[in-house]
């Protein structure tokens, strides 16, 4: 779906909730225009009408210009009198409008937390929390993995666990609901395998996570190889200094074969960093496998 309407359903969780259960919002937004036409109709019916009360009063009627100006004044009153809808429910109702509206135009194709029970909740969470991790890193933010795949990849990876979730979530409750309401042996013969469907489903789907739990892995361990390696190369570009200091004060040149070591370190952790992108990759081929 759109991004913006994704934006409006994560800023309207508790809408979509109601929405879910059955409510349809009775109110009609109005224009703000509405209300601006309906004063100008009603000053200009007061206008034409004090005018009528002039003419009155010129031609010396003055009951009939009594009660024309009564009248004026009525309309005037009434409508600077008028209650004025409060601002802020009315942009609640406009919004809440737009939510219904636009959940019923991407019905099937978004998915609540409430939509999940705590079994399908704990298996989104870690999808998410690896996807998390790999999309925050700084391997992924230097294109050292391949980043145009993660970000069309990832998402989809995720949206086809929470609607596999939210499908076997909502079959799992009418299959337990029918089960506690007591069942006959023949009964019985037919759950027991529909209720092997569903553990079976939710092992396909803690499969799927935990291939993304594995790619997060691979990319942790190339994150602290990238880290480690900065720190290298930081301390590296320093080490002339250090050995200004060393020389010029006259201190212990014990620590001067630790500080040459630096670049054999740098060398084997650009190596690291190498081996565990590529395990990375290899992670995410993997991924893309289980999918198809």
């Amino acid at each position: 779906m759109p991004g913006e309407a994704a934006e409006l359903f994560r800023d309207n969780r508790k809408v979509l909730v109601r929405i879910r259960a059955g409510w349809i919002p009775t109110h009609r937004p109005r224009s703000p225009a509405y209300g601006l036409v309906t004063n100008m109709l009603i000053s200009a019916v007061a206008l034409v009408a004090i005018g009528w009360g002039l003419d009155f009063f010129l031609a010396g009627l003055y009951t009939p210009f009594v009660v024309i100006m009564t009248l004026a004044a009525l309309l005037v009153i009434g409508m600077v009198a008028k209650p004025r809808p409060d601002a802020e429910a009315e942009r609640r109702h406009v919004v809440e409008h737009h939510v219904y509206e636009s959940a019923r135009r991407y019905d099937g194709r978004f998915v609540l937390h409430e939509d999940l029970d705590d079994s399908a909740r704990a298996l989104l969470s870690r999808a998410q929390t690896a996807i998390d991790a790999i999309m925050g890193s700084h391997v992924h933010a230097e294109g050292l993995l391949d980043g145009v795949r993660n970000a069309v990849m990832l998402p989809a990876q995720e949206w086809e666990i929470a609607r596999l979730l939210a499908k076997l979530s909502r079959l799992r409750a009418e299959h337990d609901e029918v089960v506690a309401e007591g069942i006959t042996p023949e009964v019985a013969a037919v759950t027991e395998p529909l209720a092997q469907v569903l553990d079976g489903s939710e092992r396909a789907v803690l499969t799927r996570v935990e291939a993304l739990e594995r790619y997060a892995g691979h990319v942790a361990e190339a994150e602290r190889a990238y880290r480690a390696r900065r720190q290298i190369d930081r301390l590296s570009a320093n080490l002339p200094r250090y050995e200004e200091l060393l020389a010029e004060s006259g201190a212990d040149d014990s620590a001067m074969p630790e500080l040459s070591r630096l670049t054999e370190d740098a060398d084997r952790l650009e190596e690291a960093l190498r081996d565990s992108v590529s395990s990375a990759q290899e992670a995410f081929r993997h991924l893309r496998g289980g999918d198809d």
